[in-house]
C-alpha cells in the first residue's frame, strides 16, 4: 500500500524537476539572448554604440549604476585624458539611455548586478571595481601587455562576444595563450 502512495509522489517530483531544470538560468539565459539577438536595437541605443565605439567598445549599460554613468557624462570633457564632448543633443541622448539602462534601473543579470555594486561612490573605470578585480585577479601580466589586448579595460579582445554582452568564461580566449579555464 505504501508503495502505491509513493508512485504520486515520484511522478510529481520528476514532473516537478523538469519543470525546475526548464527554469534554469541557462535556459532562460539562452532565451534572452536569442530574444535579444532579435530585438531592433533602440534609436538611443545606436547612438551611444556610434558615439562610444569610435574609441572604444561600447561597454553595456548594465555595467554600472545610474550615479556613476551620470558622473562619466558629466565629465566628457576630459574622458580619461580625452576629450569626448557631444552636441547638448547628443549628450542627453546618451545620458537618458544609460540612466535608463544602468544596473539600478532594471533587472539585470547576476554579473552585471556584482559589477554595479562593486563599484563604490567613485569608480569611472568598470576596471576598477571590486568584482572587475576578483574575476581578473589571475590573469598574468604578460597577457594583458601584449600588442593584441593593450589592457585591461579591452573586453572584446579576450572575451569573444563581449560587444553583445556574453562574458561567459567559455567564450574566453587569450591571444596567444588561447582559451582561459581557471
Amino acid at each position: 500500500m505504501k508503495s502505491l502512495l509513493l508512485i504520486p509522489v515520484i511522478a510529481t517530483m520528476l514532473v516537478g524537476g523538469v519543470y525546475l531544470m526548464a527554469d534554469d538560468d541557462h535556459y532562460e539565459k539562452g532565451n534572452i539572448k536569442q530574444r535579444a539577438a532579435q530585438l531592433p536595437v533602440s534609436p538611443q541605443q545606436q547612438s551611444y554604440i556610434k558615439e562610444c565605439s569610435s574609441c572604444h567598445m561600447a561597454y553595456q549599460a548594465e555595467f554600472l549604476p545610474k550615479r556613476t554613468w551620470a558622473k562619466m557624462m558629466n565629465g566628457l570633457d576630459d574622458h580619461f585624458g580625452v576629450d569626448a564632448s557631444l552636441t547638448a543633443k547628443d549628450e542627453k541622448i546618451l545620458f537618458d539611455y544609460l540612466q535608463k539602462n544602468a544596473a539600478d534601473s532594471k533587472r539585470v543579470g547576476k554579473h552585471f548586478a556584482k559589477m554595479a555594486a562593486s563599484a563604490g561612490d567613485t569608480s569611472l573605470r568598470i576596471s576598477d571595481t571590486r568584482y572587475f578585480k576578483k574575476e581578473h585577479r589571475k590573469i598574468p601580466q604578460k597577457y594583458i601587455d601584449q600588442k593584441e589586448v593593450k589592457s585591461i579595460a579591452n573586453c572584446n579582445a579576450c572575451h569573444q562576444k563581449a560587444e553583445s554582452g556574453d562574458y561567459r568564461e567559455r567564450g574566453i580566449s587569450i591571444p596567444n595563450y588561447g582559451r582561459w579555464d581557471d
